[in-house]
Protein backbone atom coordinates (compact mmCIF):
# COMPACT_ATOMS: atom_id res chain seq x y z
CA UNK A 1 0.00 0.00 0.00
CA UNK A 2 1.36 3.81 -0.60
CA UNK A 3 1.03 6.46 2.18
CA UNK A 4 -2.29 7.51 3.29
CA UNK A 5 -2.66 10.10 4.29
CA UNK A 6 -5.69 11.32 6.31
CA UNK A 7 -7.62 14.44 7.65
CA UNK A 8 -10.68 16.32 8.27
CA UNK A 9 -12.87 18.48 6.15
CA UNK A 10 -12.36 22.11 7.67
CA UNK A 11 -9.46 23.90 9.53
CA UNK A 12 -9.88 23.54 13.50
CA UNK A 13 -10.99 27.06 14.26
CA UNK A 14 -7.95 28.49 16.20
CA UNK A 15 -6.52 32.41 16.72
CA UNK A 16 -3.61 31.52 14.15
CA UNK A 17 -2.96 29.34 11.23
CA UNK A 18 0.14 27.63 13.21
CA UNK A 19 -2.27 26.57 16.06
CA UNK A 20 -4.70 25.26 13.81
CA UNK A 21 -2.08 23.01 11.92
CA UNK A 22 -1.09 22.47 15.59
CA UNK A 23 -4.07 20.69 16.45
CA UNK A 24 -4.24 18.93 12.99
CA UNK A 25 -0.79 17.40 14.17
CA UNK A 26 -2.11 16.68 17.60
CA UNK A 27 -4.57 14.32 16.00
CA UNK A 28 -2.20 12.63 13.69
CA UNK A 29 -3.71 14.14 10.55
CA UNK A 30 -1.74 15.01 8.11
CA UNK A 31 -4.30 15.90 5.42
CA UNK A 32 -6.98 18.97 5.12
CA UNK A 33 -9.52 19.73 2.59
CA UNK A 34 -10.80 23.38 3.13
CA UNK A 35 -13.91 24.61 1.51
CA UNK A 36 -15.13 27.60 -0.35
CA UNK A 37 -18.74 26.19 -0.41
CA UNK A 38 -20.18 29.37 1.87
CA UNK A 39 -17.61 32.00 0.34
CA UNK A 40 -14.39 32.74 -0.40
CA UNK A 41 -13.09 33.22 3.35
CA UNK A 42 -9.15 33.28 2.48
CA UNK A 43 -7.55 35.71 0.23
CA UNK A 44 -3.57 36.37 -1.01
CA UNK A 45 -2.21 38.38 1.20
CA UNK A 46 -3.08 35.52 4.24
CA UNK A 47 -2.62 32.79 1.69
CA UNK A 48 0.78 32.85 2.10
CA UNK A 49 0.92 32.28 5.88
CA UNK A 50 -1.30 29.88 5.05
CA UNK A 51 0.36 27.55 3.23
CA UNK A 52 4.11 28.21 5.10
CA UNK A 53 1.91 27.17 8.39
CA UNK A 54 0.84 23.92 6.03
CA UNK A 55 3.97 23.09 4.73
CA UNK A 56 5.68 23.39 8.30
CA UNK A 57 3.25 20.99 9.73
CA UNK A 58 3.29 18.23 6.88
CA UNK A 59 -0.25 18.76 6.13
CA UNK A 60 -1.48 18.04 2.10
CA UNK A 61 -4.02 20.57 1.48
CA UNK A 62 -7.41 20.65 -0.88
CA UNK A 63 -9.56 22.90 -1.58
CA UNK A 64 -13.11 22.18 -2.31
CA UNK A 65 -14.59 25.07 -4.70
CA UNK A 66 -18.07 26.52 -4.30
CA UNK A 67 -20.97 24.41 -5.53
CA UNK A 68 -21.85 26.52 -8.30
CA UNK A 69 -18.64 26.78 -9.26
CA UNK A 70 -19.42 23.38 -11.87
CA UNK A 71 -18.91 23.00 -15.77
CA UNK A 72 -20.89 21.36 -18.61
CA UNK A 73 -23.66 24.15 -18.84
CA UNK A 74 -26.05 24.08 -21.31
CA UNK A 75 -24.87 26.82 -23.12
CA UNK A 76 -22.10 29.64 -22.57
CA UNK A 77 -24.36 32.42 -20.45
CA UNK A 78 -24.40 34.17 -17.04
CA UNK A 79 -23.89 30.85 -15.23
CA UNK A 80 -21.13 29.45 -17.12
CA UNK A 81 -19.02 32.73 -16.91
CA UNK A 82 -19.87 32.69 -13.29
CA UNK A 83 -18.79 29.35 -12.88
CA UNK A 84 -16.02 29.89 -14.57
CA UNK A 85 -14.66 32.57 -12.69
CA UNK A 86 -15.00 31.25 -9.63
CA UNK A 87 -13.04 27.97 -10.40
CA UNK A 88 -10.60 30.75 -11.18
CA UNK A 89 -10.42 32.41 -8.40
CA UNK A 90 -10.02 28.93 -6.19
CA UNK A 91 -7.29 27.95 -8.50
CA UNK A 92 -5.43 31.15 -7.48
CA UNK A 93 -6.11 30.28 -4.06
CA UNK A 94 -5.03 27.27 -4.11
CA UNK A 95 -1.80 27.57 -5.63
CA UNK A 96 -1.43 30.45 -3.72
CA UNK A 97 -2.13 28.48 -0.19
CA UNK A 98 -0.30 25.41 -1.32
CA UNK A 99 -2.91 23.19 -2.06
CA UNK A 100 -2.71 19.49 -3.77
CA UNK A 101 -6.30 19.69 -5.98
CA UNK A 102 -9.22 21.20 -6.28
CA UNK A 103 -12.50 19.44 -6.04
CA UNK A 104 -15.31 20.04 -7.59
CA UNK A 105 -18.88 18.83 -8.60
CA UNK A 106 -19.63 17.71 -11.98
CA UNK A 107 -22.81 19.29 -12.56
CA UNK A 108 -26.13 18.36 -14.04
CA UNK A 109 -28.15 16.77 -17.03
CA UNK A 110 -29.83 19.73 -17.69
CA UNK A 111 -32.17 17.21 -19.90
CA UNK A 112 -29.67 16.21 -21.75
CA UNK A 113 -28.10 12.66 -22.14
CA UNK A 114 -24.93 11.50 -20.50
CA UNK A 115 -22.72 11.53 -23.51
CA UNK A 116 -23.66 14.63 -24.49
CA UNK A 117 -23.18 15.93 -20.77
CA UNK A 118 -19.87 14.51 -20.60
CA UNK A 119 -19.01 16.15 -23.97
CA UNK A 120 -19.82 19.73 -22.28
CA UNK A 121 -18.13 19.83 -19.11
CA UNK A 122 -15.16 17.93 -21.31
CA UNK A 123 -15.45 21.42 -23.50
CA UNK A 124 -15.72 23.59 -21.00
CA UNK A 125 -13.20 22.18 -19.02
CA UNK A 126 -11.01 23.06 -21.71
CA UNK A 127 -12.08 26.91 -21.69
CA UNK A 128 -11.46 26.69 -17.98
CA UNK A 129 -7.72 25.51 -18.83
CA UNK A 130 -7.23 28.06 -21.15
CA UNK A 131 -8.09 30.62 -18.88
CA UNK A 132 -5.71 29.45 -16.09
CA UNK A 133 -2.77 28.50 -18.07
CA UNK A 134 -2.29 32.68 -18.76
CA UNK A 135 -2.46 33.08 -15.43
CA UNK A 136 -0.13 30.51 -14.30
CA UNK A 137 -2.60 28.68 -12.52
CA UNK A 138 -3.40 25.70 -13.90
CA UNK A 139 -3.37 22.82 -11.34
CA UNK A 140 -5.07 19.22 -10.76
CA UNK A 141 -8.56 19.29 -10.45
CA UNK A 142 -10.89 16.89 -8.83
CA UNK A 143 -14.23 15.99 -10.16
CA UNK A 144 -16.52 14.11 -7.51
CA UNK A 145 -18.65 11.22 -7.60
CA UNK A 146 -22.40 12.61 -6.57
CA UNK A 147 -25.12 11.19 -4.37
CA UNK A 148 -28.51 11.29 -6.07
CA UNK A 149 -28.73 7.78 -8.20
CA UNK A 150 -30.52 9.70 -11.19
CA UNK A 151 -28.18 12.64 -11.23
CA UNK A 152 -25.05 13.17 -13.30
CA UNK A 153 -21.69 12.36 -11.49
CA UNK A 154 -22.03 8.37 -11.39
CA UNK A 155 -18.37 7.21 -10.66
CA UNK A 156 -18.52 6.35 -14.80
CA UNK A 157 -19.08 9.88 -15.50
CA UNK A 158 -16.59 10.88 -13.53
CA UNK A 159 -14.10 8.69 -15.12
CA UNK A 160 -15.09 9.51 -18.33
CA UNK A 161 -14.31 13.20 -17.75
CA UNK A 162 -11.25 12.03 -15.97
CA UNK A 163 -9.50 10.14 -18.73
CA UNK A 164 -10.45 12.76 -21.37
CA UNK A 165 -8.91 15.74 -19.46
CA UNK A 166 -5.41 15.31 -18.14
CA UNK A 167 -5.74 17.93 -15.71
CA UNK A 168 -8.67 16.14 -14.13
CA UNK A 169 -9.08 12.99 -12.03
CA UNK A 170 -12.36 11.33 -10.26
CA UNK A 171 -12.74 12.16 -6.44
CA UNK A 172 -14.53 9.14 -4.82
CA UNK A 173 -16.93 9.90 -2.31
CA UNK A 174 -17.77 6.33 -0.89
CA UNK A 175 -20.99 7.94 1.26
CA UNK A 176 -22.40 8.79 -1.75
CA UNK A 177 -21.63 5.33 -3.53
CA UNK A 178 -22.76 3.73 -0.73
CA UNK A 179 -26.00 5.60 -1.06
CA UNK A 180 -26.50 5.36 -4.78
CA UNK A 181 -25.90 1.92 -4.65
CA UNK A 182 -28.35 0.70 -2.35
CA UNK A 183 -25.92 0.19 0.51
CA UNK A 184 -23.25 -2.11 -2.07
CA UNK A 185 -20.25 -0.99 -0.25
CA UNK A 186 -19.65 -3.80 2.25
CA UNK A 187 -16.81 -5.86 1.24
CA UNK A 188 -13.59 -5.02 0.27
CA UNK A 189 -14.08 -6.14 -3.30
CA UNK A 190 -16.62 -3.62 -4.11
CA UNK A 191 -13.98 -0.28 -2.47
CA UNK A 192 -10.94 -2.51 -4.77
CA UNK A 193 -12.95 -2.76 -8.13
CA UNK A 194 -13.79 1.55 -7.52
CA UNK A 195 -10.40 2.48 -6.47
CA UNK A 196 -9.02 0.17 -9.82
CA UNK A 197 -11.13 2.28 -11.86
CA UNK A 198 -9.88 5.55 -10.76
CA UNK A 199 -6.26 3.78 -11.11
CA UNK A 200 -6.69 3.30 -14.71
CA UNK A 201 -7.09 7.15 -15.54
CA UNK A 202 -4.17 8.68 -12.76
CA UNK A 203 -1.20 9.23 -13.58
CA UNK A 204 1.33 7.48 -12.40
CA UNK A 205 2.60 8.43 -8.90
CA UNK A 206 -0.79 10.54 -8.26
CA UNK A 207 -2.82 10.00 -5.03
CA UNK A 208 -6.26 8.83 -4.84
CA UNK A 209 -8.27 11.45 -3.40
CA UNK A 210 -11.15 9.91 -1.40
CA UNK A 211 -14.13 11.46 0.63
CA UNK A 212 -15.30 9.22 3.51
CA UNK A 213 -18.20 9.41 6.16
CA UNK A 214 -20.99 7.24 7.67
CA UNK A 215 -24.12 8.11 5.68
CA UNK A 216 -28.04 8.07 5.56
CA UNK A 217 -29.85 7.59 2.66
CA UNK A 218 -33.49 7.12 0.94
CA UNK A 219 -34.35 5.24 -2.35
CA UNK A 220 -30.82 5.53 -3.38
CA UNK A 221 -30.14 9.28 -2.22
CA UNK A 222 -28.03 10.61 0.21
CA UNK A 223 -29.88 12.46 2.57
CA UNK A 224 -27.62 13.11 5.40
CA UNK A 225 -23.80 12.36 6.49
CA UNK A 226 -23.73 10.29 9.89
CA UNK A 227 -21.85 9.62 12.39
CA UNK A 228 -19.60 6.71 12.25
CA UNK A 229 -21.38 3.36 13.26
CA UNK A 230 -24.74 4.74 12.83
CA UNK A 231 -24.92 3.67 9.47
CA UNK A 232 -23.51 0.74 7.36
CA UNK A 233 -20.30 2.12 5.70
CA UNK A 234 -17.23 1.10 7.09
CA UNK A 235 -13.54 2.23 6.89
CA UNK A 236 -11.80 -1.43 7.33
CA UNK A 237 -12.95 -2.66 3.93
CA UNK A 238 -11.60 0.60 2.56
CA UNK A 239 -8.03 -0.01 4.30
CA UNK A 240 -7.69 -3.70 2.88
CA UNK A 241 -8.80 -2.25 -0.75
CA UNK A 242 -6.15 0.18 -0.35
CA UNK A 243 -3.14 -2.86 0.47
CA UNK A 244 -4.11 -3.95 -3.00
CA UNK A 245 -2.69 -0.40 -4.65
CA UNK A 246 1.20 0.72 -4.47
CA UNK A 247 -0.71 4.46 -5.00
CA UNK A 248 -0.46 6.47 -2.78
CA UNK A 249 -4.13 8.11 -0.98
CA UNK A 250 -5.51 11.20 0.72
CA UNK A 251 -8.88 9.89 2.52
CA UNK A 252 -10.66 13.16 3.63
CA UNK A 253 -13.50 13.01 6.14
CA UNK A 254 -16.72 14.08 5.71
CA UNK A 255 -18.10 13.04 9.34
CA UNK A 256 -20.20 15.82 11.27
CA UNK A 257 -18.53 15.34 14.07
CA UNK A 258 -14.33 15.53 15.27
CA UNK A 259 -14.72 11.83 17.15
CA UNK A 260 -16.08 10.14 13.99
CA UNK A 261 -13.44 11.17 12.15
CA UNK A 262 -10.92 10.33 14.91
CA UNK A 263 -12.35 7.16 14.82
CA UNK A 264 -12.26 6.65 10.86
CA UNK A 265 -8.55 7.72 11.51
CA UNK A 266 -7.79 5.15 13.60
CA UNK A 267 -9.77 1.85 11.80
CA UNK A 268 -7.33 3.54 8.75
CA UNK A 269 -4.12 4.01 10.23
CA UNK A 270 -4.09 1.80 13.75
CA UNK A 271 -5.73 -1.11 13.04
CA UNK A 272 -5.51 -4.03 15.90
Amino acid sequence: MGEVRFGPSGLPEAATFEESFAALGADGYRACEIGFVGGFWLDYETAPAFAEAAAAADVAISVHAPLAAFLGHADRGKKFKMALGMLDHTAGLAKACGATIIVFHPGFLLGRERERTIADVVDQLGDLRDRLETKDRLMPFGVEVMGRVRDFGTIDDVTAIAARVDFVQPVLDFAHMHATSDGAFLAVDAFADALAGVDAVLEPGAPFHIHFSDIQYANRNETKHLPYGEGTLRAEPLREALERFERPATVISEAPDAASTRLIRHVLLDPA
